[in-house]
C-alpha cells in the first residue's frame, strides 16, 4: 500500500507540473531594457534584480576581472549617493541587498517590502547612469579584489587546481579563465578600464529587469518605465562576438601538487553541449545523465559502484550545468579510500562508465529522477528569489521565458535511448581533462601514484 501511494503521488507531482507554471510576464521598453515579472501575492515583498548581459567571458584580453572589479565599484557612489549609501538605504527600510558575477552575466538584487520597489528601481536606475569613480576610490577596492582572490583562490589548492583544469579545457574560449581574474592583470586595472567597461555595457539595451513577488505586471510596467523608460542605451552595442572554441583533438591531463592537500581526487570533465533556446532535449538528457550517474552515494550508478560494490572511494560526484552561452561541461570526480591510488581510482572510473554504456540506462531509476524533478518544480514556486535567479540566469544565458517554463516538460519526455545518445556524444577521450589533485609524493612511488 505504502509503495503504491508513493507511486501516485509521483504521477500526480508529474501531472501538477504544467509549461506555465509560474504567472509570469514580459515586456520590453522603448529603450530596449527586457523586463520579467513574476506574480507571487502570498507575502507583502518583492525580490528586484537587474541583470546585465556581460560577465567575465566578455572581457577585453589583458583585462580579466575587470566585470567583477566593476560589481564591486557598483557600491561607490553616484553623483547624488556617497559610497555605501545604496546599501545603507536598502537596509534601513529592512531589506538586503548583494551582487554576482558570472562568465555570462552580472547581477544586482534587492529583496525588499513591496512598497519599497519604487526606491529600489529610482537607486538601480540611477547608478546604472550616474556611477561616479576615480582611481582614489578605484585603487582600494582592487586591493579588496585581490584579498578575496588571496582568501578564497591562492590559498585554497581545490581552487587553484580548478582554475588550471578550466584553463586546459577552454584552448581558446574565455571561460577558460577565471571570473576573479588573473592576478597579475587584476593588479594593473584603472578606474578608466572600469569606466570604459561600464560605459559600454551598463545600459538599458544590455539589461534585463526581472521583479518577483507582490506586483501586478501593470505596476511594475508603470513604474519601470518611470524610473529606467529615460535611460539612454547604447546605439553601438553589438551582439555578443566571442572566440569559438575550436576542434578539440587531444585528451588533456594535469598533476597538480600542495602539500596543504590532505585528500587526494581524480577529476574529468568533458566539454559539452550547453543548453539551447527552443531545442532543449539534448540538455535535459545530460543533466539527466549527471543525475543516474551522481545524485547519491545509494542510488547512483558511481555511487553504487565505487562507494559500496568495490569500495575503491569515499565520495563520487557528476554533474552537467548546461545554462551557459557557450558550450559547458560534464564532470565527474572520484575521491578515493585510503591506500587506493589516483591511478586506480581513475581506472575505476573509466570501468564503471564502459560498463554504464554497456548496460544503459535503470528505467526505475529514471523514473525516480523525474518524480523529483517534478516535486523540485513545484516546490521551486515558494522561492521568489529562486524563481527571480532562474529566469535571470537563463535569459542572460540566450535563453527566453518560453524555455524556462518549457524545462519540467522537456525533462519528463527525455527517454533512456537519448540519454546514451547524450552519453555517446559527450565521453569522447579528444574532449576531455582529467585532472589529480595530491600532496607532493616521494620520486621513487610516483610511477606508481
Amino acid at each position: 500500500m505504502f509503495r503504491s501511494v508513493l507511486f501516485g503521488t509521483g504521477l500526480a507531482l508529474m501531472a501538477m507540473v504544467p509549461a506555465h507554471a509560474e504567472a509570469v510576464t514580459e515586456f520590453t521598453l522603448e529603450n530596449g531594457l527586457d523586463v520579467v515579472v513574476i506574480e507571487d501575492h502570498r507575502s507583502p515583498a518583492v525580490v528586484h534584480m537587474l541583470w546585465y548581459k556581460v560577465g567575465a567571458a566578455d572581457e577585453m584580453p589583458g583585462k580579466s576581472g575587470i566585470a567583477h572589479l566593476l560589481e564591486h565599484l557598483m557600491f561607490k557612489g553616484t553623483e547624488i549617493r556617497s559610497p555605501g549609501e545604496f546599501s545603507q538605504i536598502v537596509e534601513a527600510n529592512g531589506g538586503n541587498d548583494n551582487a554576482f558575477t558570472s562568465w555570462d552575466y552580472t547581477g544586482y538584487f534587492q529583496r525588499i517590502a513591496a512598497d519599497r520597489l519604487p526606491l529600489m528601481m529610482e537607486m538601480e536606475a540611477d547608478r546604472m547612469t550616474n556611477l561616479q569613480l576615480t582611481d582614489e576610490l578605484t585603487a582600494p577596492e582592487v586591493s579588496v579584489v585581490l584579498e578575496e582572490r588571496n582568501q578564497r583562490t591562492d590559498s585554497n589548492p581545490d581552487a587553484l587546481f580548478r582554475e588550471q583544469a578550466s584553463a586546459a579545457q577552454y584552448l581558446n574560449h574565455p571561460y577558460g579563465r577565471p571570473v576573479i581574474g588573473w592576478r597579475h592583470e587584476v593588479e594593473a586595472l584603472t578606474a578608466e578600464d572600469a569606466l570604459a567597461f561600464y560605459r559600454r555595457f551598463y545600459v538599458p539595451n544590455n539589461a534585463i529587469l526581472i521583479v518577483a513577488g507582490d506586483v501586478t505586471p501593470d505596476e511594475v510596467r508603470s513604474l519601470a518605465e518611470t524610473y529606467y523608460g529615460g535611460l539612454v542605451p547604447n546605439p553601438d552595442l553589438a551582439e555578443r562576438d566571442r572566440v569559438i572554441e575550436p576542434p578539440q583533438i587531444a585528451a588533456r591531463r594535469l598533476v597538480f601538487e600542495d602539500p596543504r592537500i590532505a585528500q587526494p581526487y581524480v577529476v574529468r570533465s568533458y566539454l559539452a553541449p550547453e543548453r539551447n533556446s527552443g531545442d532543449q532535449e539534448q540538455a535535459a538528457a545530460l543533466s539527466l545523465l549527471g543525475n543516474l550517474l551522481g545524485d547519491g552515494p545509494a542510488t547512483s550508478v558511481l555511487g553504487r559502484k565505487l562507494q559500496f560494490d568495490t569500495e575503491v572511494a569515499l565520495y563520487t560526484a557528476a554533474y552537467y550545468a548546461g545554462t551557459s552561452l557557450d558550450a559547458t561541461t560534464f564532470n565527474l570526480t572520484v575521491v578515493p579510500v585510503d591506500g587506493v591510488s589516483l591511478a586506480d581510482a581513475e581506472a575505476a572510473l573509466d570501468d564503471v562508465l564502459r560498463q554504464f554504456m554497456i548496460e544503459g540506462v535503470d528505467e526505475d531509476h529514471l523514473a525516480r529522477l523525474k518524480r523529483q524533478y517534478a516535486a523540485d518544480a513545484i516546490y521551486s514556486m515558494d522561492d521568489a528569489q529562486g524563481l527571480a535567479r532562474r529566469y535571470g540566469d537563463a535569459l542572460t544565458s540566450g535563453l527566453t521565458v518560453a524555455d524556462v517554463q518549457a524545462w519540467p516538460e522537456v525533462i519528463q519526455a527525455v527517454t533512456p535511448e537519448q540519454i546514451m545518445a547524450a552519453a555517446e556524444m559527450v565521453f569522447q577521450d579528444r574532449n576531455s581533462v582529467t585532472g589529480w589533485l595530491r600532496a607532493p609524493i616521494a620520486a621513487e612511488t610516483e610511477v606508481t601514484q
